[in-house]
């Protein structure tokens, strides 16, 4: 199943190139009254919603997926968890170019740990990334991201997959400089998750997943998630021994090497296999 946000907060199931509008299900998640759910409440009720995707899509509307404006699949996150520096080719990378790391040692993930992102950093594809201190480096850094679908607190890698909710191509915008990396890289837009969350079932094996990046045609980033220092499982059980993981939470797995600026003007063409591809502009904020 492919699920997306479009337009003015519409649910899409996406089948090929249309976008079956389902939005009625949601009247299903009922009324909120404060205090609201600290988590997504659309993640957090997937599976019991998917059979009434399922019927309500047999007589809904169809829109051609180029027409829409496609959102962030995710629209309410707790948080961005995301993995530093978690390809092997991209830590001999950084180490060799000062002006990724700014003269900073670079330590192995194992022992600088995970680092949030502001929600308010994410965006979906149709919105482009506003770059902000233009006079510095700003870089693109593809990543798989991981949609968490229930509470997780200290769980175990073996048990890791049961709170996967789904997958999504992930943008992680880096403004380079001095500053700790949350501050960086939790500007308005430096966030870009989509097209849609894709569910377990049509992903096959999320650890052998091929992820790319272009810009403006340019060949920029190319990976398998097989390269990754901490798994999928182990950033789960990683992440979860310090914090409790909320439906919706975004888990970022790390970008390969390869990464590069941006400047406005400039179209990124992200794709990942098995989830589809994003065109995402550039612009100056």
């Amino acid at each position: 199943m492919k699920l997306c946000r479009f337009d003015d907060n519409r649910l899409g199931l996406v089948e090929g190139d249309q976008v079956r509008d389902v939005t009625s299900v949601l009247d299903r998640l009922g009324p909120f009254r404060l205090p609201l759910p600290a988590y997504d409440p659309m993640i957090a009720a997937l599976d019991e919603l998917k059979p009434a995707i399922l019927e309500a899509a047999k007589t809904a509307q169809a829109k051609p997926l180029a027409s829409v404006r496609l959102l962030s699949p995710v629209a309410n996150p707790q948080k961005i968890v995301a993995a530093p520096v978690n390809y092997r080719d991209h830590l001999a990378e950084v180490k060799d170019q000062a002006e990724i790391h700014n003269n900073i040692r670079i330590k192995e993930i194992q022992t600088v740990g995970l680092f949030l992102k502001s929600p308010g950093s994410l965006i979906g594809p149709s919105e482009p990334v506003r770059l902000r201190h233009t006079d510095r480096r700003n870089d693109h850094e593809v990543e798989l991201a991981v949609i968490i679908g229930k509470p997780a607190n200290k769980v175990s890698k073996a048990d890791a997959f049961a709170y996967v909710a789904g997958y999504a191509i992930g943008l992680d915008m880096t403004l380079r400089g001095p500053e700790e990396r949350s501050f960086r890289k939790s500007i308005d837009t430096y966030t870009v998750l989509g097209p849609w969350l894709v569910t377990p079932d049509e992903i096959g094996d999320p650890t052998r997943l091929d992820l790319a990046i272009d810009v403006n045609g340019e060949p920029r980033q190319r990976a398998n998630t097989a390269d990754l220092i901490l798994s999928i499982a182990d950033l789960i059980e990683f992440a979860s021994a310090y914090y409790t993981l909320q439906p919706g939470d975004v888990l970022l797995t790390g970008t390969p090497a390869g990464v590069g600026p941006v400047v406005a003007g400039d179209v990124m063409t992200a794709s990942i296999q098995n989830i589809g591809t994003i065109q995402v502009r550039v612009d100056a904020a």
